[in-house]
């Protein structure tokens, strides 16, 4: 607290890519003031794209945007996560920040190997609805980081979605078999609904604009409503029905089998890239 008001973290992104500039997008939209919030890119197009929509300080050098920052957020792929963390690690000791990483597969441990071992960071398993405010993020701390610091990660995770800490680093590798990869699913999904409608005799038009209202009426009635899946899924289904037809052939393929094959297959190969991450 300063003066009676809230802190606000300085907070600086290495890396100004489409999920930087919407994490930067949502702080401005929810009162986080511009002149907190720095940026570094190597490629000056991705900085003037930024500039373009976020009047936010930019830097071609890593180590000048986060300088003095309470919040290093790596928004960088996991291949040059080394090179970028390594290139802050001097200004991060130096800060004590808090070091944010949504790149998959890149642990903790292998974080700390090139910020030292005192470092306070939070590894964040985002998707891609973040780029449009509705995101759900995963996030998993080291025993490094204060309370306070917990609360500043919610604070700019939570600026295009919800957040939900987990216990364990492992747990992380499930997140992104469900939301990391699950936007896919929902659109595999609808694609294949999509195409159902059209051989039933409804132009492509008409289906894609069906199918993905249903989608989003849908996830709004399950976030919104006061009672489970399972209850809403049983108020369309009327004995006898249309629905109930549908379902019972969903059930006699397996779709329950499908979905969690798929979803260990993923938690899986998270495991895989950790482990080739180093």
């Amino acid at each position: 607290m300063a003066d009676g008001h809230t802190y606000l973290p300085h907070i600086a992104f290495v890396g100004a890519g489409n999920m930087a500039s919407s994490i930067i997008g949502g702080l401005l939209d929810s009162g986080h003031p511009a002149d907190r919030i720095s940026a570094a890119d190597p490629f000056p197009d991705s900085l003037e794209r930024l500039r373009a929509v976020a009047p936010v300080a930019v830097y071609g050098d890593n180590a000048a945007a986060v300088e003095g920052a309470d919040i290093v957020i790596l928004a960088v792929k996991p291949q040059v996560m080394a090179e970028a963390a390594g290139s802050i690690a001097t200004a991060v000791q130096t800060s004590r920040s808090l070091v944010i990483s949504i790149a998959a597969g890149v642990t903790i441990a292998s974080m700390q190997s090139r910020l030292g071992p005192d470092a306070a960071i939070v590894r964040c398993m985002p998707n891609t609805p973040a780029l449009v405010g509705s995101g759900a993020s995963g996030l998993f701390a080291n025993d490094n980081t204060s309370a306070q610091q917990r609360a500043f990660a919610e604070l700019a995770l939570s600026a295009v979605g919800i957040t939900c800490w987990v216990d364990s680093e492992a747990e992380l590798d499930a997140i992104t078999a469900l939301s990391g990869s699950g936007p896919a699913y929902f659109f595999l999904l609808t694609e294949a609904m999509i195409d159902a409608g059209v051989a039933l005799g409804l132009s492509r038009e008409t289906a894609t604009l069906l199918a993905t209202q249903t989608g989003l009426g849908a996830a709004r009635m399950a976030l919104e409503s006061d009672v489970d899946l399972v209850e809403l899924r049983r108020r369309v289904t009327s004995p006898g029905g249309t629905t109930e037809r549908a379902i019972q052939s969903f059930e006699n393929d397996d779709l329950r089998g499908a979905v969690a094959r798929a979803m260990r297959a993923a938690a899986d190969r998270a495991t895989e890239m950790s482990m080739e991450m180093g």
